[in-house]
């Protein structure tokens, strides 16, 4: 927008400013990360396809081998590949520009020479995002507008949108040439109406219907969040490759190779029970759904060969432990139509329980800590429904069968009693502990030694529960920060939070080889803490 320099007109342009960024407020977070789920099925989508329609085209070349009057088909399906991989990955390209001009994209670390360039994060939600997801003058620049002036991609001042129209125009009348080439061969069998059918089903086309007064660039565009642009450029690329698909399926249904391969096996197992006393036997027949006479078929369990008979195999084991059980099935076939081999694995569970004396075991250690979830596992009898089970110096939460969840929040000892029809009550007595005291870092490992890119790139002090088995985090809650140059006084200060506040970064900032940073009176606070414990200081030398 360029700056006017009447009053009146500056006022108006800034009151425009101002209703695009509440109309960007007014975009959810939720809406972002939908369009961005959406975006990454697609691309998967888009996957599956590339390696359906590169299988079909092997296949094609096989029986051309034999069909030999079928010949022209495997080039003229080739051909598409090369049109619609063009087209593909032109529009990748306007992606990658598009990113760039939307602030680049969040990442684990943070490289800014890459392109687009990577802004580092701790928040692994936003990996692969653009940084201005909800901005809207973005796609209505890049797109339908142009640049008025300087940009990051200043040699593409035209919109995007009018190219990519064109673009896609062309790509699909060069399919459509493809298919008429090969139009009135006799030798090939292909008719004139078979053709126009294909023609009709390609999805890649430019849709004008339902625009209203709009455009087609404005109607996909214009004013649109940056995060809704990816799944429409996705889309794009998914119609070019259904049609390819549509077009190669069809050429390779001339030659006849359409063969059903074993492309969907499903692991089965056939149980005897799936709740067992103690000690009891677990019988189950396992096989797999389709199998074919012709396939070769191995499978195991848990790393255990079995004997395989009419294509199924059955598993013994005797019950251990308490509570929901599992148990890994791999079956390893060998497809007969390419000879490639496959192997599908499904887990499968089952309960254990006891007769008649109730128990109660940890499902981490014999201890509850305080501030996260302590799952426990408790049996009573045969029937997980019947349990009654309460517990002193501590909440606990039934989740499902004799699974629990507890809960503790002061220093001692808990007491978990457990009864049941027929089982007297019992008591079991659990210690309670803090969570251990986490490691204080500067990334994603203690260093003592960092160069100067290395350490700036840094954007506070984490603190890391390590060899910890439960799900907890713990804060840095504040620190003492202390720079000393080599032959200058040191710069000390003290600041709260795990992140750099400004004055700590840019002292951070300052870095210089020969510098050393310390890190010292560093304060952590992790679940169930009531005030932050210190931790272990951090010492690093600047090469």
């Amino acid at each position: 927008m360029s700056i006017p320099r009447e009053p009146r007109q500056i006022m108006i342009n800034l009151m425009y400013l101002v209703l695009t960024a509440m109309l960007a407020l007014n975009v959810s977070a939720e809406i972002i990360n939908a369009f961005f789920k959406l975006r990454d099925g697609i691309d998967r989508t888009n996957v599956l396809l590339d390696n359906a329609n590169a299988q079909v085209i092997k296949s094609m070349e096989k029986s051309v081998a034999i069909k030999t009057d079928y010949k022209a088909l495997v080039p003229a399906a080739k051909e598409v590949q090369t049109i619609t991989k063009a087209f593909v990955d032109y529009i990748e390209d306007v992606k990658v520009r598009f990113t760039v001009e939307a602030g680049g994209e969040y990442g684990e670390i943070a490289n800014l020479d890459a392109m687009p360039p990577i802004k580092s994060t701790r928040d692994a939600t936003k990996w692969g995002k653009a940084v201005k997801a909800k901005n809207k003058e973005i796609p209505t620049r890049f797109f339908v507008d142009g640049y008025d002036g300087p940009s990051s991609l200043a040699e593409h001042i035209e919109p995007e949108a009018p190219n990519i129209k064109a673009k896609i125009i062309e790509t699909r009348q060069k399919l459509e040439a493809v298919l008429l080439k090969l139009s009135g061969n006799g030798n090939l069998g292909i008719k004139q109406e078979e053709l126009n059918k294909i023609i009709d089903q390609l999805t890649l086309e430019i849709d004008t219907t339902n625009l209203g007064r709009k455009s087609w660039e404005q109607f996909n565009f214009n004013q649109m969040p940056v995060a809704a642009c990816f799944p429409i450029l996705a889309k794009m690329q998914n119609d070019a490759k259904t049609s390819e698909a549509s077009i190669i399926n069809y050429l390779a249904g001339k030659i006849g190779v359409i063969d059903i391969p074993f492309d969907n096996f499903v692991v089965v197992a056939s149980p005897k029970k799936t709740f067992l006393l103690k000690g009891g036997q677990y019988e189950a027949d396992i096989f797999l759904s389709a199998a074919s006479s012709q396939a070769k078929v191995d499978i195991s369990v848990n790393g255990q060969t079995l004997k395989t008979q009419g294509g199924k195999a059955t598993y013994s084991a005797t019950a251990s432990g308490l509570g929901e059980q599992s148990y890994t099935a791999k079956i390893t076939v060998k497809n007969p139509f390419n000879g490639k081999v496959e192997t599908y694995t499904k887990t499968f569970s089952y309960e254990v329980g006891t007769q008649s004396q109730a128990s109660v075991s940890a499902d981490k250690m014999n201890v509850f800590y305080m501030g996260v979830d302590n799952p426990i596992t408790i049996a009573a009898g045969g029937d997980f429904s019947q349990i009654n089970a309460t517990c002193t110096g501590c909440d606990m939460t039934k989740k499902s069968g004799g699974k629990y969840n507890v809960r503790v929040t002061s220093p001692g000892v808990a007491k978990v009693t457990v009864s049941a029809p027929d089982v007297p009550a019992q008591t079991f007595e659990f210690r309670i502990k803090r969570i251990p005291d986490p490691v204080a870092m500067l990334g994603p490992r203690n260093k003592k030694t960092m160069g100067t890119g290395e350490i700036k790139a840094h954007r506070g002090i984490r603190a890391a529960l390590e060899n910890f088995d439960f799900s907890a985090v713990c804060k840095i809650a504040g620190f003492e920060i202390a720079r000393v140059p080599k032959k200058a006084d040191a710069i000390v200060r003290m600041q709260t939070g795990t992140r750099f506040d400004g004055t700590s970064q840019n002292i951070i900032n300052s870095a210089r080889p020969g510098d050393v940073f310390y890190f010292s009176n560093i304060k952590a606070k992790c679940p169930g803490d009531r005030v932050p414990r210190p931790v272990n200081d951090l010492v690093i030398k600047i090469r």
